[in-house]
């Protein structure tokens, strides 16, 4: 779990996702059209991967680890968070105030 969150706090925008994963494309898609830069760390190319996908699936609660999005340091969850984030209106709101975008 500490692996995680030192790689949730390295950027502004932290996406932890697989390069296989659709949802997760989506979601770093969803962020980069509000002008943002996110830092995608696909866990299936790190050697302790697996290790780090147990870790989110138990801090989001759901069978699968990736997308787990990180916005200014903080952990906001997964595709269903950030989703509904975004229809809320609130999405581009947490990128500002983590200084993501300018505008």
């Amino acid at each position: 779990m500490d692996m995680v969150m030192k790689l949730g706090a390295e950027s502004s925008v932290v996406i932890l996702s697989k390069s296989t994963c659709c949802i997760s494309h989506s979601i770093e898609t969803l962020i980069q059209g509000f002008g943002a830069n996110p830092t995608v760390y696909e866990l299936d190319k790190y050697l302790n991967g697996k290790e780090m996908d147990k870790a989110l699936i138990e801090l989001l609660g759901s069978k699968s680890g990736v997308p787990a999005v990180f916005i200014g340091e903080e952990f906001v969850g997964g595709s269903n968070e950030i989703m509904s984030l975004n229809v809320r209106g609130k999405l581009k709101q947490l990128l500002l105030k983590a200084n993501a975008i300018w505008i």
